[in-house]
């Protein structure tokens, strides 16, 4: 009779220890292709670093790049469903295996004849495919007044990159308008476009508008060349008050020489009614009236790297 119990107790031990969940492995279903502590399902493994707040690091998930955009607190506006993308969605952001830098990075992509700004029948003269910061965002990636943030990328333009002297713009810190719609939100704080010049040239140009009505004020125009084809790394310190300031670096990586360097104190960086400023990046450009200045443009694919916001 012994034996005969400890037989069942022994055959009880054996199915109650097969059938209990491994907290560590709910979840690794989730969305088809979903990885493991990268923000696409699935619960992160005991081994896999916490992601840092304020960080959007390509992760050689292609697939999984939207997910990852958004989990890193961040959000976009592409034009994935205009045009003949409305039947056969494109995916605008992808990645890619960059072999200068010898990391993944995100491919940002626009088509000229093809492309909108977010499907708005109404905007006919330009197109947009960006990534930025919002409400949604988490509080040490939205500047308050009186705060400020510092902020770090790698980009790279494309060789050969065409432009207008209709504007380019590829970094823009930009406020949040309130409830009741009535903040001076319209133009950008700080703009970097990219932009042909009377004489044929091409610049790279800094532009600051201070509240409104102001003008444009530029910070920096330098030749376009030094950038085309080159990653480089831009280091961006804002204060964010009526008594503000603004510092600025970008340094090719190739050879370490500063492309672009700003200092600003004292002039106004905040914006009457707004509920916080924030970035956004990728390639936002007209092109002219009803497509006027199509032929002057071509397809784009701009590179950016190793995103990081964080509150000083």
């Amino acid at each position: 009779m012994k034996l005969f119990r400890l037989f069942f107790a022994v055959l009880f031990m054996a199915v109650s220890c097969g059938s209990t969940v491994d907290p560590d492995n709910q979840g690794q279903g989730g969305r088809p292709g979903g990885q493991t502590g990268n923000g696409e399902g699935g619960s992160s493994s005991p081994d896999t670093p916490a992601r840092e707040e304020g960080a959007l690091i390509a992760d050689g998930n292609d697939e999984g790049t939207y997910d990852l955009i958004l989990s890193s607190g961040y959000n976009y506006e592409t034009p994935d469903y205009s045009g003949a993308h409305a039947s056969d969605p494109f995916r605008h952001i992808r990645q890619s295996y960059d072999d200068r830098l010898g990391k993944y990075v995100f491919d940002f992509y626009l088509h000229i004849e093809n492309d909108d700004d977010r499907g708005k029948p109404d905007i006919r003269d330009r197109q947009r495919n960006e990534i930025k910061t919002d409400a949604k965002s988490p509080e040490s990636m939205v500047a308050r007044k009186g705060e400020t943030l510092r902020m770090t990328w790698k980009f790279r333009l494309p060789d050969g990159m065409k432009t207008t002297t209709k504007f380019a713009h590829i970094h823009q810190l930009k406020g949040i308008d309130n409830s009741e719609g009535t903040a001076d939100v319209d133009m950008p704080l700080i703009t970097y476009t990219v932009r042909s010049t009377s004489s044929g040239g091409q610049q790279f140009q800094v532009i600051y508008v201070g509240p409104s009505p102001s003008s444009n004020t530029y910070l920096a125009k330098e030749d376009l060349g030094d950038f085309l084809g080159e990653w480089v790394e831009a280091e961006e310190i804002v204060r964010f008050d009526d008594n503000g300031s603004y510092d600025l670096r970008i340094t090719r990586l190739t050879d370490g020489k500063e492309l672009v360097s700003v200092s600003r104190s004292g002039i106004s960086f905040w914006r009457e009614g707004t509920v916080g400023m924030r970035p956004k990046w990728g390639l936002y450009r007209s092109f002219g009236d009803n497509g006027s200045l199509k032929p002057e443009l071509r397809d784009e694919i701009l590179k950016f790297a190793d995103f990081k916001i964080e509150k000083l």
